[in-house]
């Protein structure tokens, strides 16, 4: 429900009696105060993510106008991401900086509000310090590539959070698919959608798109985790 508009008039000279001290009131006239505007649903739903209280290792997420929280993961799930962070940090000449549960504020479609994505994995050139200073919820602008490893749900990996990365403007999304064995680097963002993509089966070279990553090693690429 809206909250409401409430009046609060200012009292006229002559309006009201004297007051104790002998004095008149001051001469004032009326005018209207607005204790508070009215709010959408988008915004109650936003409130009430933000101040949800989750369990501890538990990751409370807003997509699409619909809050998801993900269970802390399992060994495989975080052997995954070591290898494919060990890799990166090594083959690129940009040295990169790595964080693996940075919130995202990312743009969302039709009246939604934004979504508040944590990525399994989030890279970005060190030289911008782009953690430094952030807040919990921080704008993706500078973010070179986002990680994703499926686990409980796998469909938002593979089709709710490609559309969030691609509509933030993220350059690379990398998806590792333990339900099919696969790796897919998605690249080229436009609108809600990757225009390039390139998959391989779990332990072969996944070559990475030169244009896309900054700078990249001469062998231009990472080992998909078998």
């Amino acid at each position: 429900m809206p909250r409401s508009r409430e009046r609060f008039p200012i009292p006229r000279s002559g309006d009201h009696p004297m007051v104790q001290s002998g004095e008149r009131p001051k001469e004032g006239r009326d005018v209207t105060a607005m204790a508070h505007e009215p709010i959408s649903q988008a915004d109650v739903l936003l409130e009430g993510f933000l101040a949800l209280d989750t369990p501890e290792g538990f990751r409370a997420e807003l997509i699409e106008g619909e809050i998801v929280v993900t269970p802390p993961p399992d060994g495989d799930h975080e052997d995954y991401i070591g290898l494919i962070v060990t890799q990166v940090i090594r083959q690129s000449r940009t040295d990169m900086q790595f964080s693996g549960n940075k919130g995202l504020k990312l743009i969302s479609g039709g009246a939604c509000p934004k979504n508040h994505v944590i990525p399994d994995g989030t890279f970005a050139p060190t030289e911008l310090r782009l953690y430094r200073g952030a807040d919990p919820w921080m704008p993706c602008d500078g973010v070179a590539m986002v990680v994703e490893v499926t686990s409980t749900k796998p469909q938002a990996d593979r089709e709710t959070k490609r559309r969030c990365y691609a509509r933030g403007g993220i350059p690379l999304y990398l998806l590792v698919d333990r339900e099919i064995s696969s790796i897919t680097l998605f690249g080229d963002p436009e609108g809600d959608e990757y225009r390039e993509h390139r998959t391989r089966p779990l332990g072969k070279p996944l070559t990475l798109f030169p244009s896309r990553m900054p700078r990249p090693s001469g062998r231009g690429g990472i080992e998909a985790p078998a």
